[in-house]
């Protein structure tokens, strides 16, 4: 894997990360976190961005270099200006409400989802500008206001309110401060207060899960894992099919958009409350069940099941998702998000491609003779372009004949993937540091 080439995107990436010093961090942001709450809001015709509500905490557990920069595109993106235009701190992501919008609902009836966003304090008045882009990458909708530090009505968190006061939290692997490495909460979702050896025991697997697979294996001590334990009322989560319907502590349930393995939560504020004060970046929900299925949102959060036989698969899949923003890489003819992708425009994620930009994608880590698109035929090491991925049997295409990104019986990520997140590890928590 490591003699493989490094695609141009990602080669910029890890360039960038060393232009901008940690020094710039200590002049527009103070070690403490703002945490901003959005409603995105509409119909596949029209959406609405509104600001909910701000709240900060001490400590700010994300990077302090490279801050004016992107890792991905991903659907949306917020931007941090200063009064005079210059760009301090960029971060992307995607959210349901994007997933959302590609759904049948969504031609007929508007919904309101929730989204929760993460920056450092800024020092002085600072404007944030939250824009989100359909699978064209043309924004359908775009707000900025303005943050004033000394704003009396930004809430100071509590620890001792709400859920914050009902959780327990236990260190399952600390590698050092939130300066030095990437921080991940593994959250409770379905377990009673008897059951809290049990998440402990689970959150444990995780971890061994991640650090099973390569790029994770080699830089694991660049991570700490954090659990997170706040009770449910009750044990397991809602199955909407079976008429299941339980009290948990983020509201989960499977059957979003009607997809049955589709296990998400739309109590986004819920879940930040669960977490405020802590060092955290990236968020694990591990649901207390047997049901197959799980979830993953790029920068969001990763949901999956903890006691189905296809654990540790699956919880390792979603968190590509959701940590490194990768994209399936499998295909159904029947599959509710079918032709998600159009096929004149290059996609955001870094593992799949329509080939109308693939010089942005892993060109250069094929080798020279290989055809393209790539058939099927080829042994299973060959890094191609194989045709099938992103939901779409045709016209999307994929870098090997099988990946962690595509099915639960891959030993590992492809190289492509795992040269990408390692990639990200570095843009996230530089080697220098």
């Amino acid at each position: 894997m490591k003699s493989l080439h490094i695609p141009v995107i990602i080669a910029s990436i890890l360039l960038a990360a060393l232009k901008m010093p940690a020094s710039d961090f200590d002049r527009h942001f103070t070690n403490a976190t703002l945490r901003i709450d959005y409603i995105f809001s509409g119909d596949a015709s029209h959406t609405d961005i509104s600001l909910s509500s701000l709240s900060s905490y001490n400590g700010w557990a994300g990077r302090r270099h490279s801050l004016d920069r992107l890792p991905l595109l991903g659907n949306g993106r917020l931007t941090a200006t200063t009064s005079i235009g210059d760009t301090i701190y960029r971060t992307s992501f995607s959210s349901l409400y994007h997933e959302w919008l590609d759904t049948d609902e969504a031609m007929a009836t508007p919904r309101a989802m929730q989204n929760t966003l993460l920056i450092p304090m800024p020092i002085d008045t600072t404007y944030i500008t939250i824009e989100l882009s359909d699978q064209r990458h043309d924004i359908i909708s775009s707000m900025t206001h303005r943050i004033i530090p000394s704003d009396i009505l930004i809430r100071q968190v509590n620890n001792n309110n709400g859920k914050s006061k009902q959780r327990r939290t236990k260190y399952i692997q600390y590698s050092g401060t939130p300066a030095e490495c990437i921080d991940v909460t593994i959250c409770a979702e379905g377990y009673t207060e008897a059951q809290y050896d049990l998440f402990i025991s689970d959150a444990k697997r995780t971890v061994e899960s991640i650090a099973s697979h390569q790029p994770f294996t080699d830089n694991i001590d660049r991570f700490n894992f954090i659990a997170v334990f706040v009770p449910s009322d009750d044990s397991g989560v809602s199955v909407p099919r079976l008429g299941q319907w339980k009290s948990t502590a983020y509201s989960s349930h499977f059957s979003t958009f009607y997809s049955t393995r589709y296990l998400t939560t739309e109590n986004i504020f819920s879940l930040h409350d669960s977490l405020d004060g802590l060092p955290y970046e990236h968020i694990i929900i591990l649901a207390n069940t047997e049901e197959y299925g799980g979830g993953g949102i790029y920068n969001a959060y990763t949901l999956t099941t903890a006691h189905h036989p296809r654990f540790s698969p699956v919880v390792v899949h979603e968190f590509g998702h959701s940590f490194g923003g990768l994209a399936d890489e499998y295909f159904y003819p029947d599959d509710i998000m079918n032709g998600i992708y159009p096929h004149d425009i290059e996609p955001w994620e870094p593992n799949i491609t329509t080939l109308t930009d693939f010089k942005s994608k892993w060109e250069t880590s094929i080798m020279p003779g290989t055809p393209i698109p790539t058939p099927d035929n080829q042994p299973s090491y060959t890094i191609g372009v194989y045709e099938g991925g992103g939901y779409s049997a045709k016209g999307v295409y994929r870098p090997a004949i099988d990946c962690r990104m595509r099915s639960n019986d891959a030993s590992s990520f492809c190289p492509v993937c795992s040269n990408w997140l390692e990639s990200l590890i570095d843009f996230y928590v530089p080697s220098e540091l």
